[in-house]
């Protein structure tokens, strides 16, 4: 019996990475002959390229209406939604399989973001994703995160000589500026931190990155703006630490099962997008967050400046403290 299943997910990086047990499961605890179908955006593909697990990538660049013909084609038995929003809706309506999506948790977010009254579960994102199939009798393998790649890298090829091995990497992307570090923080992380260090982020992070990489030039390099999204994550498989915001390079690193060491601003940890790794992991998550904000949680994304003007949140957050016990890993 063949069985065809399309997993919706459109962004983001971290997103689509913390989906990777819902590709996992399906594909091992569905019976019979599972084909497994993925619809996202084109900017996303390099994560799920190399994904053993997954029969056909769809990709889309502005709307569902490029790909609905083609996905009515494939004739899906099952849509499992994990992105729960209206284009993803109007994808199940066209397809009119049996569908299953994963709960949001909107008002309970709405709550703690404007009352701060936390009706938030304890449960994982990673689990919500998964309950969506219970119906389909799959359940959590406690395998982690996967990140597979669909090329051959190699660090000869995309670090100098001088920090081919023995690197931590600073993560400086992120979609929301309350989610970064200041870049005075940044500054300390760079200065305190003893050893090399790689500088991972967009174009748009070259700037802030340069002028990091000019702290100590004999021992940073900022890859910022230079790299495809699967070479920056082959740096990450290969540092030993990583020192990230709350942003998708941290799920990477958490796929990788590396010792990390997170800051957050706006966000919180309670909303269920912490590191997330498997029963056998040897990887670390260590959390560095402000406390007891009346202010905090201000968003469940983010803003572009401090809706206060203080940014309490972020500054607030020691950088010594990470960077002594970076520096204490063997």
């Amino acid at each position: 019996m063949k069985v065809k299943v399309l997993i919706i997910r459109f962004s983001s990086i971290g997103d689509i990475v913390l989906t990777t047990p819902v590709i996992r499961c399906l594909k091992k605890q569905l019976e019979g002959e599972v084909e497994l179908h993925y619809v996202t955006k084109e900017q996303f593909k390099p994560i799920l390229e190399g994904n053993p697990y997954l029969t056909k990538i769809h990709t889309i660049k502005k709307s569902t209406n490029e790909i609905i013909e083609d996905l009515k084609n494939e004739g899906f038995d099952y849509v499992i939604d994990l992105h729960r929003n209206l284009r993803s809706h109007r994808v199940k309506k066209a397809l009119q399989a049996l569908n299953f999506s994963f709960e949001k948790l909107n008002w309970q977010k709405w709550l703690i973001v404007n009352f701060k009254i936390n009706k938030l579960p304890l449960i994982h994102i990673v689990d919500r994703y998964l309950n969506a199939c219970k119906a389909l009798g799959v359940e959590n393998d406690n395998g982690g995160l996967d990140y597979f790649f669909s090329e051959e890298l190699k660090l000869d090829a995309l670090l100098p000589k001088k920090l081919k091995e023995d690197y931590i990497a600073i993560v400086l992307g992120a979609n929301h500026a309350t989610k970064k570090p200041t870049f005075d923080q940044y500054i300390k992380l760079v200065e305190e931190s003893k050893g090399n260090i790689v500088l991972i982020g967009g174009k748009e992070d070259y700037e802030i990155g340069n002028n990091l990489e000019k702290v100590a030039t004999d021992r940073i390099f900022n890859a910022c703006g230079k790299m495809s999204l699967n070479e920056s994550a082959f740096i990450i498989k290969n540092a030993k630490a990583i020192i990230s915001p709350d942003t998708g390079m941290m799920h990477v690193a958490a796929a990788f099962n590396k010792k990390i060491y997170s800051l957050w601003g706006n966000t919180i940890p309670e909303f269920g997008m912490t590191p997330y790794f498997g029963d056998n992991s040897e990887g670390e998550s260590h959390i560095y967050e402000t406390k007891d904000l009346k202010c905090r949680p201000c968003s469940k994304i983010g803003f572009k400046k401090c809706p206060k003007g203080h940014f309490n949140c972020m500054k607030a957050i020691d950088t010594k403290e990470i960077t002594d016990s970076v520096n204490a890993i063997n």
